[in-house]
């Protein structure tokens, strides 16, 4: 997840004196980054953001390594680089401390990264607590129908999913829609969820005894994804990506294709 210019730029680093930090050019530094995630060439990204986290180590700039690191815990978590997501995952609460965040955006950002890391890496119990302190802080400083909510439960109901507490994840579920639901383009995002309730029947119902259930979520997940007002960018061909290996996993064989050769397109620049 990335985070906005406004999170990061200040007069000065609070632990130097005026003059003492000279920042990275962060802005241009996501927009590179974010060139090359869109077409998906992930060790180009990786490369990239080495250099940069090592220039802001150098300089100084610990608002602006934070920045960085941040997208280094996505980066390494999408690589399956267990080892470097959870040092970058460290180096990032570190910062947070360092800095003197406490209760911002960046702080709720931070953690949700991090509890990401720990889910994706088998770690659940570990991240729920992290999802819960974001939780906290996001909906005190954001408005209802902020996107980063929406990615927030979505988040955390997988979390509660994996902890076997499907009424919990089941609701948190239903939040994300209801924010994603307002959002402008939110469309590929509620597919997503929805591919996550079909996954939630099948843990509480079983495939074959919800399978009606799993049936009409992965149809409501498709008829989001064909909406035609979306845009057919980086970011949707990750959510097409994503989505694909659901509708595979449950016997929708033909969709799982269109989805990922809708990828292989976008990344491909055709």
């Amino acid at each position: 997840m990335s985070i906005a210019k406004e999170d990061y730029i200040e007069p000065c680093c609070v632990l130097s004196k005026p003059g003492a930090v000279t920042p990275i050019p962060a802005g241009r530094v996501l927009a590179k980054l974010d060139e090359y995630l869109g077409k998906n060439d992930y060790d180009a990204a990786e490369r990239h953001l080495l250099y940069w986290v090592t220039e802001a180590e150098r300089s100084g700039d610990l608002r602006g390594e934070l920045t960085l690191v941040n997208e280094e815990i996505g980066l390494f978590r999408k690589k399956g680089m267990q080892a470097e997501a959870l040092r970058a995952v460290k180096r990032a609460l570190a910062l947070l401390e360092v800095l003197d965040l406490d209760g911002s955006i960046i702080m709720a950002t931070t953690y949700i990264n991090a509890a990401t890391a720990y889910r994706a890496f088998d770690m659940a119990k570990k991240a729920l607590p992290l999802y819960e302190d974001a939780k906290t802080i996001y909906e005190k400083n954001l408005e209802p129908g902020d996107r980063r909510l929406g990615g927030l439960y979505n988040n955390m109901a997988l979390t509660v999913m994996e902890l076997d507490d499907h009424a919990r994840a089941e609701t948190l579920f239903h939040m994300a829609l209801a924010v994603m639901e307002r959002v402008e383009g939110g469309e590929a995002e509620c597919a997503v969820t929805y591919c996550n309730l079909a996954d939630l029947a099948a843990a509480k119902y079983g495939m074959e005894s919800g399978e009606t259930e799993i049936g009409a979520c992965l149809s409501k997940a498709k008829e989001l994804l064909d909406t035609e007002s979306l845009p057919h960018d980086g970011y949707y061909a990750f959510i097409c990506e994503k989505c694909a290996p659901t509708f595979g996993y449950y016997g929708y064989f033909m969709d799982a294709d269109i989805f990922r050769q809708r990828a292989v397109k976008i990344y491909e620049g055709t």
